[in-house]
């Protein structure tokens, strides 16, 4: 993902510290911890050759790639989503890919849908997207809508009119990029209240270059954060430190799930700085997660 990429002179000053928890999430979290939290992580694509004779096999083919992926994460980011409507029965193959297994595939909406409609006339657009990824099942987790970067709040009416029209029975997931959705704090407090009311996620983006996206606001009791690290630099190890404190502090006061997915400017690091992550969050959270094998040198 290159959003948020900044320069290497750049990155060396940026302040990564995590924002202070906002007032706000206390209308969500109720303080008391669940039983049985869960949570899935992952990367955005199954189909990275950069991982072959790192976690998966030298001679590999690409049409194997996701029965490999699933053995190594136990969730996907499904940005193949976003490029096109697929049906039921190229989702449903997608799907037995992860039969018998605790998997998430996590879609996310199509740009025709999220880019090039404004969000009007969206209906027979959104079904089609919908009747696909039902397929998958019990596999289905949260569908998230990402806004482009020039969906700016002048134009909320129709953003707030098509998540009301979203069935409820579907946890969805929003992310918002243009600036003005964090400058204007009216603003945003309406944007995370209508949400909240709607029962819709607030994804929350950490990337080097665009650090008002990582505004730690929990409209539900789930969390979706879209991770950017920066190829193993050493803040990006102090950055998920800084994460699995967070989410301590988030499942101590009654997050039920968690979604983390893990990018890359070079995601050929994406299962080592995942592997990192997933440490943490056990020794931090107790939170145990499918953690990428990577493959032995001979």
């Amino acid at each position: 993902m290159d959003f948020g990429r900044v320069t290497p002179a750049e990155l060396e000053e940026i302040d990564f510290k995590l924002p202070p928890e906002p007032l706000f999430n206390k209308k969500v979290l109720k303080g008391k911890p669940v039983k049985k939290p869960v949570a899935y992580l992952g990367c955005a694509k199954w189909g990275r050759k950069e991982w072959i004779g790192k976690i998966y096999p030298k001679g590999i083919k690409e049409a194997d790639f996701l029965a490999e992926y699933v053995h190594h994460f136990n969730s996907i980011e499904l940005n193949a989503t976003h490029y096109r409507i697929y049906g039921p029965d190229t989702i449903s193959k997608w799907d037995s890919h992860a039969s018998g297994m605790d998997f998430k595939f996590c879609p996310k909406v199509p740009q025709s849908i999220s880019h090039f409609s404004n969000l009007i006339s969206a209906g027979p657009q959104t079904t089609a997207f919908l009747d696909g990824v039902l397929a998958f099942g019990d596999h289905l987790g949260p569908i998230f809508l990402q806004l482009s970067d020039r969906y700016g709040p002048a134009k909320r009416e129709n953003l707030y009119a098509y998540l009301a029209s979203l069935p409820v029975d579907l946890q969805f997931f929003l992310e918002v990029r243009h600036p003005q959705w964090y400058e204007d704090e009216a603003i945003r407090l309406e944007l995370f209240e209508k949400l909240r009311s709607l029962g819709i996620g607030a994804i929350i983006t950490d990337t080097a270059g665009r650090r008002d996206c990582a505004h730690m606001h929990l409209t539900i009791s789930k969390i979706f954060i879209r991770f950017v690290g920066n190829s193993l630099h050493p803040s990006d190890y102090t950055r998920i430190d800084d994460w699995a404190n967070r989410i301590r502090y988030w499942l101590d006061n009654g997050l039920k799930e968690v979604y983390f997915f893990m990018h890359m400017h070079d995601e050929a690091l994406s299962p080592d700085l995942a592997a990192y992550l997933i440490d943490k969050l056990d020794a931090v959270c107790g939170l145990q997660v499918k953690k990428p094998q990577f493959v032995k040198d001979s």
